[in-house]
């Protein structure tokens, strides 16, 4: 990913808690005709070292997920348009953003592997619930049966690149004007990215 350098963040724990918080990802991989993408929950190990999730055997991705082969997963977060009418200065209109691209090589899990990250991203997603289910609590031949029809898959990471594209290459005035008028839109991805902004400059 193209990433200006006042848009770079390198702190990996501040990038990785992004991704947990964002983790309905975008998973590509490619295969010999063309580019494959699906849109799914990814969940990190306990180490952060690797990615888990899941697709359904009726997609025909999973069938190029072969060892050592590369994927990406893109984790989008909050956006919004920046208008230039906002300047105290001429210039173009732009589009602020945060994403996180994670890099690495893929490999199909089954049997008790699948069950443990399965158990896990349930768990993850319910926590929230006022009456949480889990796959420990459903029945063993309701798991076994609904396991058969999904593609469980381990992505070992090698790389984690992130944009925090947050006006940083704006003087403090019109920064604090941009976020101002973030505000007056009072819709969530302007909310979330002007309040990205405030932590991050002035």
């Amino acid at each position: 990913m193209f990433v200006p350098k006042y848009a770079q963040n390198n702190d990996v724990a501040e990038i990785k808690e992004f991704i947990k918080q964002n983790s309905f990802g975008i998973l590509i991989s490619q295969s010999s005709q063309k580019l494959m993408a699906t849109h799914i929950p990814l969940q990190f190990s306990q180490d952060e070292s690797r990615l888990f999730g899941h697709i359904s055997k009726g997609n025909p991705q999973w069938r190029k997920f072969e060892p050592e082969t590369q994927v990406l997963a893109i984790f989008p977060g909050p956006h919004a348009y920046i208008s230039s009418s906002w300047y105290d200065h001429e210039n173009v209109p732009t589009w602020n953003y945060i994403a996180a691209h994670v890099y690495g090589t893929i490999r199909i899990i089954e049997g008790d592997e699948l069950y443990e990250a399965l158990k896990h991203l349930v768990n993850k997603y319910e926590a929230a619930s006022a009456r949480p289910v889990s796959v420990e609590t459903m029945s063993p031949e309701y798991v076994r049966q609904s396991m058969k029809g999904i593609v469980g898959f381990e992505i070992t990471i090698s790389a984690i690149e992130a944009a925090y594209k947050l006006s940083q290459n704006r003087d403090q005035k019109n920064h604090q004007q941009i976020i101002q008028e973030l505000e007056k839109r009072n819709d969530p991805g302007s909310l979330q990215i002007g309040n990205e902004m405030k932590k991050r400059k002035f």
